[in-house]
């Protein structure tokens, strides 16, 4: 990410799932940039996460948190654990 300060990633804290089907989204800003087609999120397709699908409700059930849930800005492909 351009630091020097290790990620949650690096401490196996995180993990993204399938970030092009499950995409980063802020307002204008989508992460990866070639994922504006998977921000519909009532446009199911193969691949993205859904709230309480099998993905979820597996991370859920062991402690995880799912960022797809967040308010004001959603991480569909982003689980952690503190």
């Amino acid at each position: 990410s351009g630091t020097r300060k290790l990620s949650d990633h690096s401490y196996g804290r995180a993990i993204d799932v399938n970030p092009l089907f499950n995409p980063f989204v802020k307002r204008n800003k989508v992460e990866p940039e070639n994922a504006e087609a998977y921000i519909d999120r009532d446009n199911i397709q193969a691949g993205m996460i859904q709230r309480d699908d099998c993905v979820v409700r597996a991370f859920k059930n062991r402690g995880w948190q799912w960022v797809g849930d967040w308010k004001y800005a959603k991480d569909y492909q982003h689980f952690y654990k503190y």
